[in-house]
């Protein structure tokens, strides 16, 4: 399997501080990653400090 996070960076919150968002992003995964059952085909969507829709994590099979 593989742990797959994807953050657009070229626009909003992400796009004008992109470390104090990645950290921020990385943090709230990082504490909320227990709640899944980490299967193939989990997936969920990412935002930034400003509620807006930024990427996506997912788990997939490893190719």
């Amino acid at each position: 399997m593989k742990f797959v996070l994807e953050v657009d960076m070229s626009d909003g919150a992400v796009a004008e501080d992109a470390a104090k968002e990645l950290g921020r992003i990385l943090r709230y995964w990082a504490g909320n990653v227990r709640h899944y059952e980490l299967r193939p085909g989990d997936e969920s969507a990412i935002h930034d400090s400003d509620h807006r829709d930024v990427g996506r994590w997912r788990i997939v099979e490893a190719s």
